[in-house]
């Protein structure tokens, strides 16, 4: 019989996730002014970036570092607040920060799901500069910097824990689609 609490594991060692969440603090982080021009006194996403970039250094993973991935979550969504309408690419640099300190938390399973943890601070990065450019339309541009940076620098933990698991799920607007085209680059 097929045993699926079994079967859907991978490996995934602890200097892997180190390496990708450096990988997604160092992504977050070329967006993070993009955030701080809009609500510079909200420090909630820096404090998840340095967080993942403490864990990348060897910093033990800590309820502290999980609860600034979910403080940099919230400071997405007062971006996003009503009040604050013209700010969707700040929004979106604050849930890269939330991505970046949540990669030291990627599950060992092989399911989709989990490449949106390893790529989800790169696209919102790339998706925060996309916006950026085109003062908060929301229209696809193209390729970001950041998108780029990150095809072209991604450490090689990441390429090898994407190769064992499924590639990125289908939906999720833009950035559901530049999870799956940096998914398929970093596959190659």
């Amino acid at each position: 019989m097929f045993d699926k609490a079994v079967s859907d594991k991978i490996e995934l060692s602890e200097e892997e996730l180190r390496e990708i969440a450096g990988f997604a603090a160092r992504c977050a982080s070329r967006v993070l002014s993009i955030f701080e021009q809009s609500l510079p006194a909200d420090t909630r996403p820096r404090d998840a970036i340095d967080a993942a970039h403490a864990f990348a250094a060897g910093e033990r993973r800590t309820g502290a570092l999980r609860q600034s991935a979910w403080a940099a979550y919230r400071a997405a969504g007062d971006a996003a607040a009503p009040e604050r309408v013209a700010e969707p690419a700040a929004a979106d640099a604050a849930r890269a920060a939330s991505h970046a300190a949540a990669a030291a938390y990627l599950h060992p399973r092989a399911s989709p799901h989990q490449v949106k943890h390893i790529l989800g601070a790169p696209a919102h990065a790339a998706r925060a500069e996309e916006l950026q450019s085109k003062g908060g339309v929301q229209e696809r541009r193209g390729s970001s910097d950041t998108f780029e940076w990150a095809r072209l620098h991604a450490p090689p933990a990441v390429g090898a824990v994407l190769g064992r698991l499924p590639a990125a799920p289908a939906g999720g607007g833009r950035v559901g689609e530049l999870i799956r085209e940096l998914d398929a680059a970093l596959r190659e």
